[in-house]
Protein backbone atom coordinates (compact mmCIF):
# COMPACT_ATOMS: atom_id res chain seq x y z
CA UNK A 1 0.00 0.00 0.00
CA UNK A 2 1.22 3.75 -0.23
CA UNK A 3 0.08 6.80 1.00
CA UNK A 4 -2.35 8.82 -1.02
CA UNK A 5 -2.56 11.21 -3.38
CA UNK A 6 -5.53 14.52 -3.06
CA UNK A 7 -8.02 13.55 -5.11
CA UNK A 8 -10.49 16.48 -5.94
CA UNK A 9 -12.74 15.81 -8.43
CA UNK A 10 -16.17 16.31 -6.72
CA UNK A 11 -17.93 13.95 -9.31
CA UNK A 12 -19.18 11.68 -6.85
CA UNK A 13 -22.34 9.35 -7.14
CA UNK A 14 -24.71 7.94 -5.13
CA UNK A 15 -26.24 4.56 -5.55
CA UNK A 16 -28.60 2.05 -3.78
CA UNK A 17 -27.53 0.91 -0.10
CA UNK A 18 -27.53 -2.37 0.54
CA UNK A 19 -26.00 -5.65 -1.09
CA UNK A 20 -25.81 -4.96 -4.49
CA UNK A 21 -26.55 -8.18 -6.61
CA UNK A 22 -24.94 -7.42 -10.18
CA UNK A 23 -25.62 -10.91 -11.54
CA UNK A 24 -28.65 -13.67 -11.99
CA UNK A 25 -26.45 -16.42 -11.86
CA UNK A 26 -25.19 -18.40 -8.06
CA UNK A 27 -25.35 -16.04 -5.39
CA UNK A 28 -21.94 -15.64 -2.94
CA UNK A 29 -22.59 -14.03 0.11
CA UNK A 30 -25.67 -12.29 1.20
CA UNK A 31 -28.44 -12.76 -0.88
CA UNK A 32 -30.96 -10.29 -2.46
CA UNK A 33 -32.93 -7.73 -0.90
CA UNK A 34 -35.37 -5.09 -1.17
CA UNK A 35 -34.15 -1.99 -3.23
CA UNK A 36 -31.60 -4.32 -4.61
CA UNK A 37 -30.10 -3.35 -8.30
CA UNK A 38 -29.44 -6.71 -10.64
CA UNK A 39 -27.23 -5.70 -14.16
CA UNK A 40 -24.92 -7.91 -16.46
CA UNK A 41 -23.77 -11.54 -14.88
CA UNK A 42 -21.48 -11.04 -11.43
CA UNK A 43 -21.78 -11.90 -7.58
CA UNK A 44 -23.54 -9.98 -5.31
CA UNK A 45 -21.36 -6.96 -3.65
CA UNK A 46 -22.36 -5.36 0.04
CA UNK A 47 -21.57 -1.51 -0.82
CA UNK A 48 -20.06 0.41 1.79
CA UNK A 49 -23.70 1.58 3.33
CA UNK A 50 -24.21 -2.24 3.78
CA UNK A 51 -21.19 -2.50 6.22
CA UNK A 52 -21.12 0.66 7.54
CA UNK A 53 -18.51 2.39 6.45
CA UNK A 54 -17.70 5.89 7.54
CA UNK A 55 -17.73 8.57 4.34
CA UNK A 56 -14.30 9.81 3.19
CA UNK A 57 -12.17 12.02 4.69
CA UNK A 58 -11.93 14.42 0.73
CA UNK A 59 -13.65 13.92 -2.04
CA UNK A 60 -13.16 10.70 -4.35
CA UNK A 61 -11.66 11.11 -7.22
CA UNK A 62 -13.30 9.79 -10.97
CA UNK A 63 -11.68 8.93 -13.35
CA UNK A 64 -12.68 8.97 -17.04
CA UNK A 65 -12.85 5.51 -19.20
CA UNK A 66 -11.82 1.68 -17.96
CA UNK A 67 -8.19 0.77 -15.63
CA UNK A 68 -5.83 -1.28 -17.61
CA UNK A 69 -5.25 -4.54 -14.94
CA UNK A 70 -6.38 -6.05 -12.22
CA UNK A 71 -4.31 -6.21 -8.98
CA UNK A 72 -5.20 -9.37 -6.51
CA UNK A 73 -3.38 -9.11 -2.66
CA UNK A 74 -4.25 -10.50 0.51
CA UNK A 75 -4.92 -8.61 3.59
CA UNK A 76 -2.00 -10.39 5.82
CA UNK A 77 -4.52 -11.34 8.52
CA UNK A 78 -5.61 -14.56 10.56
CA UNK A 79 -7.27 -16.99 8.50
CA UNK A 80 -9.81 -17.12 10.24
CA UNK A 81 -12.76 -19.62 10.56
CA UNK A 82 -15.90 -17.63 11.25
CA UNK A 83 -16.92 -16.91 7.50
CA UNK A 84 -20.55 -15.17 8.47
CA UNK A 85 -21.47 -11.79 7.33
CA UNK A 86 -20.90 -10.12 10.30
CA UNK A 87 -17.79 -10.98 10.24
CA UNK A 88 -16.75 -9.57 6.72
CA UNK A 89 -18.57 -6.54 7.72
CA UNK A 90 -16.55 -5.97 10.92
CA UNK A 91 -13.28 -6.46 8.28
CA UNK A 92 -14.34 -4.31 6.26
CA UNK A 93 -15.07 -1.84 8.56
CA UNK A 94 -11.68 -2.07 10.58
CA UNK A 95 -9.69 -2.47 6.98
CA UNK A 96 -11.61 1.28 6.49
CA UNK A 97 -10.60 2.46 10.46
CA UNK A 98 -6.56 1.57 10.21
CA UNK A 99 -6.34 2.63 6.74
CA UNK A 100 -8.08 6.41 7.55
CA UNK A 101 -6.65 6.60 11.20
CA UNK A 102 -3.26 5.24 10.71
CA UNK A 103 -2.43 5.62 7.72
CA UNK A 104 -4.22 9.07 7.21
CA UNK A 105 -5.71 8.34 3.78
CA UNK A 106 -9.11 9.60 2.44
CA UNK A 107 -10.88 5.74 2.26
CA UNK A 108 -10.46 2.23 2.28
CA UNK A 109 -7.59 1.52 -0.19
CA UNK A 110 -8.45 -1.29 -2.17
CA UNK A 111 -11.70 -1.08 -4.29
CA UNK A 112 -12.93 -4.49 -3.04
CA UNK A 113 -12.62 -7.17 -0.35
CA UNK A 114 -13.59 -10.59 -0.30
CA UNK A 115 -13.95 -12.70 2.98
CA UNK A 116 -12.69 -15.79 4.31
CA UNK A 117 -16.48 -16.51 4.00
CA UNK A 118 -16.71 -15.37 0.59
CA UNK A 119 -18.56 -12.45 1.05
CA UNK A 120 -17.92 -9.76 -1.47
CA UNK A 121 -17.40 -5.89 -0.57
CA UNK A 122 -16.92 -2.54 -1.98
CA UNK A 123 -14.26 -1.22 -0.30
CA UNK A 124 -13.40 2.39 -1.60
CA UNK A 125 -16.46 4.18 -1.88
CA UNK A 126 -17.86 4.48 -5.20
CA UNK A 127 -15.73 1.43 -6.38
CA UNK A 128 -19.21 -0.50 -7.52
CA UNK A 129 -21.54 2.55 -9.26
CA UNK A 130 -18.13 3.06 -11.44
CA UNK A 131 -17.90 -0.80 -12.08
CA UNK A 132 -21.23 -0.64 -13.03
CA UNK A 133 -21.02 2.05 -15.30
CA UNK A 134 -18.35 0.25 -16.75
CA UNK A 135 -17.34 3.64 -18.10
CA UNK A 136 -15.78 5.08 -14.95
CA UNK A 137 -13.20 3.84 -11.90
CA UNK A 138 -12.13 5.59 -8.84
CA UNK A 139 -8.63 6.35 -7.94
CA UNK A 140 -7.34 4.19 -5.28
CA UNK A 141 -4.65 3.52 -2.53
CA UNK A 142 -3.33 -0.22 -2.79
CA UNK A 143 -0.77 -0.60 -5.39
CA UNK A 144 2.39 2.12 -5.46
CA UNK A 145 2.45 4.34 -8.79
CA UNK A 146 -0.93 2.16 -10.18
CA UNK A 147 -3.57 3.40 -8.40
CA UNK A 148 -5.07 5.14 -11.36
CA UNK A 149 -5.13 2.06 -13.62
CA UNK A 150 -5.63 -1.00 -11.36
CA UNK A 151 -8.14 -2.33 -9.83
CA UNK A 152 -7.16 -3.32 -6.25
CA UNK A 153 -9.22 -6.59 -4.53
CA UNK A 154 -7.92 -7.38 -0.91
CA UNK A 155 -8.42 -11.16 -0.03
CA UNK A 156 -9.11 -12.18 3.77
CA UNK A 157 -6.09 -14.12 5.03
CA UNK A 158 -2.82 -14.73 4.59
CA UNK A 159 -1.45 -17.08 1.87
CA UNK A 160 1.90 -17.63 2.28
CA UNK A 161 1.87 -21.01 2.99
CA UNK A 162 -1.89 -22.28 2.11
CA UNK A 163 -4.24 -21.60 -0.41
CA UNK A 164 -7.75 -19.39 0.20
CA UNK A 165 -10.41 -21.65 0.80
CA UNK A 166 -12.62 -22.80 -2.29
CA UNK A 167 -15.58 -20.70 -1.61
CA UNK A 168 -13.21 -17.61 -1.26
CA UNK A 169 -11.74 -18.11 -4.41
CA UNK A 170 -14.42 -19.14 -6.49
CA UNK A 171 -15.87 -15.84 -5.38
CA UNK A 172 -12.68 -14.11 -6.97
CA UNK A 173 -13.29 -15.56 -9.84
CA UNK A 174 -16.62 -14.20 -10.13
CA UNK A 175 -15.24 -10.70 -9.38
CA UNK A 176 -12.75 -10.65 -11.69
CA UNK A 177 -14.84 -12.26 -14.35
CA UNK A 178 -17.05 -8.96 -13.92
CA UNK A 179 -14.55 -6.56 -13.66
CA UNK A 180 -13.26 -7.86 -16.88
CA UNK A 181 -16.52 -8.17 -18.40
CA UNK A 182 -17.67 -4.45 -17.72
CA UNK A 183 -14.06 -2.74 -18.77
CA UNK A 184 -13.44 -5.10 -21.36
CA UNK A 185 -10.28 -5.82 -19.97
CA UNK A 186 -8.64 -9.47 -20.90
CA UNK A 187 -7.50 -12.16 -18.68
CA UNK A 188 -3.88 -11.86 -18.61
CA UNK A 189 -4.43 -8.17 -17.25
CA UNK A 190 -4.77 -9.51 -13.63
CA UNK A 191 -1.45 -9.68 -11.51
CA UNK A 192 -0.07 -9.71 -8.00
CA UNK A 193 1.14 -7.00 -6.08
CA UNK A 194 4.59 -8.14 -6.15
CA UNK A 195 4.70 -7.64 -9.66
CA UNK A 196 4.79 -4.15 -8.86
CA UNK A 197 6.02 -3.20 -5.33
CA UNK A 198 8.35 -4.92 -3.30
CA UNK A 199 6.11 -6.59 -1.46
CA UNK A 200 5.48 -10.26 0.07
CA UNK A 201 1.76 -9.53 -1.11
CA UNK A 202 -0.71 -11.42 -1.85
CA UNK A 203 1.46 -14.69 -0.20
CA UNK A 204 3.88 -17.32 -2.07
CA UNK A 205 0.36 -19.10 -2.40
CA UNK A 206 -2.00 -17.22 -3.84
CA UNK A 207 0.81 -15.25 -5.54
CA UNK A 208 1.47 -18.82 -7.43
CA UNK A 209 -2.24 -18.99 -8.44
CA UNK A 210 -2.38 -16.03 -10.91
CA UNK A 211 -1.50 -17.99 -13.67
CA UNK A 212 -4.53 -20.44 -12.63
CA UNK A 213 -6.44 -17.32 -12.14
CA UNK A 214 -5.94 -15.91 -14.94
CA UNK A 215 -6.92 -19.35 -16.87
CA UNK A 216 -10.62 -19.82 -15.05
CA UNK A 217 -11.14 -16.07 -16.33
CA UNK A 218 -10.23 -16.67 -19.42
CA UNK A 219 -12.77 -20.00 -19.59
CA UNK A 220 -15.60 -17.94 -18.93
CA UNK A 221 -14.68 -14.63 -21.07
CA UNK A 222 -12.12 -16.33 -23.86
CA UNK A 223 -8.81 -15.33 -25.26
CA UNK A 224 -5.25 -16.62 -24.57
CA UNK A 225 -4.35 -15.60 -20.61
CA UNK A 226 -0.29 -15.74 -20.71
CA UNK A 227 0.61 -13.35 -18.98
CA UNK A 228 3.66 -11.02 -20.04
CA UNK A 229 7.29 -12.23 -19.96
CA UNK A 230 9.64 -9.79 -18.91
CA UNK A 231 13.77 -10.14 -19.93
CA UNK A 232 16.33 -9.35 -16.82
CA UNK A 233 19.01 -6.54 -17.52
CA UNK A 234 21.55 -5.54 -15.43
CA UNK A 235 24.84 -3.29 -15.77
CA UNK A 236 26.63 -4.47 -19.03
CA UNK A 237 23.51 -5.19 -20.92
CA UNK A 238 23.42 -3.83 -24.34
CA UNK A 239 21.32 -3.69 -27.40
CA UNK A 240 17.47 -3.22 -28.30
CA UNK A 241 16.15 -3.82 -25.38
CA UNK A 242 18.28 -2.01 -23.38
CA UNK A 243 17.53 0.99 -25.42
CA UNK A 244 13.24 0.09 -24.96
CA UNK A 245 14.03 0.35 -20.82
CA UNK A 246 16.36 4.11 -21.73
CA UNK A 247 13.42 4.91 -23.86
CA UNK A 248 10.78 4.47 -21.01
CA UNK A 249 12.97 5.72 -17.98
CA UNK A 250 13.43 9.01 -20.09
CA UNK A 251 9.41 8.64 -20.20
CA UNK A 252 8.84 8.50 -16.42
CA UNK A 253 11.10 11.36 -16.33
CA UNK A 254 14.63 10.38 -15.99
CA UNK A 255 17.69 12.56 -17.72
CA UNK A 256 20.16 9.53 -19.52
CA UNK A 257 21.39 9.32 -23.09
CA UNK A 258 19.42 6.65 -25.15
CA UNK A 259 22.82 4.92 -26.38
CA UNK A 260 21.22 0.86 -25.79
CA UNK A 261 24.58 0.09 -23.21
CA UNK A 262 23.60 -0.74 -19.24
CA UNK A 263 26.16 1.72 -17.90
CA UNK A 264 26.51 2.91 -14.58
CA UNK A 265 23.93 6.38 -16.16
CA UNK A 266 21.56 3.63 -16.76
CA UNK A 267 21.40 1.54 -13.38
CA UNK A 268 21.51 4.79 -11.54
CA UNK A 269 18.37 5.74 -13.40
CA UNK A 270 16.83 2.31 -12.65
CA UNK A 271 18.00 2.03 -9.18
CA UNK A 272 16.34 5.83 -8.38
CA UNK A 273 12.80 4.47 -10.29
CA UNK A 274 13.05 1.56 -8.35
CA UNK A 275 12.77 3.42 -5.47
CA UNK A 276 9.93 5.86 -6.85
CA UNK A 277 7.80 3.35 -7.26
CA UNK A 278 8.47 1.10 -4.21
CA UNK A 279 10.13 -2.34 -6.45
CA UNK A 280 12.65 -4.31 -5.06
CA UNK A 281 15.73 -1.10 -5.57
CA UNK A 282 18.75 -3.14 -7.10
CA UNK A 283 19.63 -1.83 -10.23
CA UNK A 284 18.87 -4.78 -11.65
CA UNK A 285 15.65 -4.26 -14.69
CA UNK A 286 13.39 -7.08 -14.21
CA UNK A 287 9.43 -8.31 -13.22
CA UNK A 288 8.83 -4.94 -11.19
CA UNK A 289 10.67 -2.70 -12.91
CA UNK A 290 9.18 -3.14 -16.12
CA UNK A 291 5.93 -3.77 -14.88
CA UNK A 292 6.00 -0.36 -14.00
CA UNK A 293 7.69 1.27 -16.67
CA UNK A 294 5.19 0.14 -19.62
CA UNK A 295 1.93 1.74 -20.42
CA UNK A 296 -0.49 1.15 -22.78
CA UNK A 297 -0.04 3.17 -25.69
CA UNK A 298 -2.34 3.70 -28.75
CA UNK A 299 -3.21 5.87 -31.66
CA UNK A 300 -2.27 9.92 -30.72
CA UNK A 301 0.12 8.90 -27.86
CA UNK A 302 3.45 10.72 -28.44
CA UNK A 303 6.68 11.11 -26.13
CA UNK A 304 9.86 8.48 -25.60
CA UNK A 305 7.59 5.19 -24.87
CA UNK A 306 6.29 5.58 -28.70
CA UNK A 307 9.99 5.99 -29.60
CA UNK A 308 10.90 3.05 -27.98
CA UNK A 309 7.70 0.71 -29.79
CA UNK A 310 8.76 2.28 -32.97
CA UNK A 311 12.60 1.08 -32.52
CA UNK A 312 11.30 -1.98 -31.53
CA UNK A 313 9.11 -2.49 -34.51
CA UNK A 314 12.21 -1.50 -36.99
CA UNK A 315 14.59 -4.20 -34.81
CA UNK A 316 11.81 -6.53 -35.76
CA UNK A 317 11.78 -5.79 -39.67
CA UNK A 318 8.91 -2.99 -39.74
CA UNK A 319 9.45 0.03 -41.31
CA UNK A 320 8.12 3.03 -39.32
CA UNK A 321 9.63 6.72 -38.18
CA UNK A 322 11.08 6.85 -34.97
CA UNK A 323 9.81 10.24 -34.54
CA UNK A 324 7.74 9.84 -30.98
CA UNK A 325 4.40 10.83 -32.60
CA UNK A 326 2.06 7.39 -33.04
CA UNK A 327 0.43 8.28 -36.22
CA UNK A 328 -1.17 5.55 -38.83
CA UNK A 329 1.94 4.17 -39.64
CA UNK A 330 2.93 2.81 -36.45
CA UNK A 331 -0.44 1.75 -35.69
CA UNK A 332 -0.16 -0.48 -38.68
CA UNK A 333 3.20 -1.50 -38.07
CA UNK A 334 2.03 -2.55 -34.11
CA UNK A 335 -0.92 -4.54 -35.82
CA UNK A 336 1.37 -6.26 -38.29
CA UNK A 337 3.68 -7.67 -35.61
CA UNK A 338 0.49 -8.26 -32.87
CA UNK A 339 -0.41 -10.53 -36.17
CA UNK A 340 2.57 -12.27 -36.55
CA UNK A 341 3.27 -12.73 -32.55
CA UNK A 342 -0.13 -14.48 -32.50
CA UNK A 343 -1.84 -11.28 -30.21
CA UNK A 344 -5.35 -9.31 -30.87
CA UNK A 345 -4.29 -7.06 -33.81
CA UNK A 346 -6.10 -4.22 -32.32
CA UNK A 347 -3.03 -1.87 -32.79
CA UNK A 348 -2.69 -0.88 -29.02
CA UNK A 349 0.67 -1.87 -27.18
CA UNK A 350 -0.31 -3.60 -23.75
CA UNK A 351 1.85 -5.06 -21.89
CA UNK A 352 1.67 -8.44 -23.38
CA UNK A 353 2.59 -6.75 -26.61
CA UNK A 354 5.71 -5.03 -25.37
CA UNK A 355 6.25 -7.94 -23.82
CA UNK A 356 6.63 -9.92 -26.86
CA UNK A 357 8.38 -6.83 -28.65
CA UNK A 358 11.15 -7.38 -25.96
CA UNK A 359 11.02 -11.55 -26.27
Amino acid sequence: MNPESAPLNPGRRTFLAGALAVGTGALLGPGPSAGVARAATGPVIADTTAWGARPPSSPINFLAGAPDKVIVHHTATANVTDYSQAAAFSLAQSMQTYQMDTEHWIDTGQHFTISRGAYVMEGRHNSLSTLLSGTQHVESAHCTSQNTVAIGIENEGTYTTVDPRSEQYAALIDLITYICRQYGLRAYQVYGHRDFNNTECPGDRLYALIPQIRADVAARIGGDPTGPVWPVLSSGASGENVRTLQYLLVQHGATLTVDGSYGPATQSAVTAFQSYTHASADGVAGNQTWSQAVAPLAYGASGSAVQAVQSQLVAHGIQVSVDGAFGPGTQAGVAGFQSSAALPADGVVDARTWSRLLA
